[in-house]
Order: structure tokens, then C-alpha cells, then sequence
């Protein structure tokens, strides 16, 4: 069975990189003593958190998108690349992106957006 609604599988590739590359950015402030000096003040672990938040929401739009609106094998290989290349992608950022609020705020916005361009698609 061909996959019909395309759009649907790039929004729903987009989310699922999207907060991948967010989950391998916030992975490296944990334990908290690995945390850069911006990250150890209150406003830099509410940055954190409420970032987190916000990914965790739109991993949750992710999947109701794409229970809704794709195959579950085109989900499964969709999400299963944008998984696998994500690494791949953070790799050559700067590390002082990657170690600070910037990486962190970027991520989560981008997920906000692809999520909120999956819920205008209908999803």
C-alpha cells in the first residue's frame, strides 16, 4: 500500500528529528554537575526544564500525529531514520551551541513549530 499523504511524513520525520536532536542536546546536562555555568543558575535550569516540557509534548503530538495519520510501518521507518541520523546531524555543531541554552531553546521551538504545522495539516 502506497504511502499517499506525503506532507503528513515529512511533518511527522521533521517532529521526530526535531526532538531527537533536542533529547541528545539535553542529555549532556545530565548529571547536574556536567551542566555548563549558564545551565547551574534557576533560570538556567528552568530553561532546561521548561524546554524539556515542551519536547515531551510535542513527542506526544508526534505520535498521536502519526497514529492518526500514517501507516504504522511508514511511522516505524519515518521516525525510525530521523532517529538514526540525528547524531549525525548534532555532530558538527559547536560545542558551545550544543552546551548551552541556545541548543537547547532551538530544539524545543523547532519542535513547537513542526508541531504546530502537524495540527494545521489536520492531524
Amino acid at each position: 500500500m502506497p504511502v499517499m499523504d506525503w506532507p503528513a511524513l515529512a511533518i511527522f520525520v521533521a517532529l521526530v528529528l526535531s526532538v531527537s536532536l533536542y533529547g541528545l542536546t539535553a542529555s549532556g546536562h545530565f548529571p547536574s554537575e556536567h551542566r555548563g555555568e549558564t545551565l547551574r543558575s534557576a533560570g538556567g535550569t528552568a530553561v532546561l526544564w521548561l524546554t524539556m516540557l515542551v519536547c515531551v509534548a510535542a513527542a506526544a503530538y508526534a505520535v498521536m500525529f502519526a497514529i492518526r495519520t500514517l501507516p504504522w510501518y511508514v511511522a516505524v521507518i519515518g521516525g525510525g531514520g530521523a532517529l538514526l541520523i540525528a547524531p549525525l546531524l548534532l555532530q558538527p555543531l559547536p560545542d558551545t551551541f550544543v552546551n548551552g541554552r541556545r541548543g537547547l531553546v532551538t530544539f524545543a521551538l523547532a519542535a513547537s513549530v513542526v508541531a504546530c504545522l502537524a495540527w494545521g495539516l489536520g492531524g
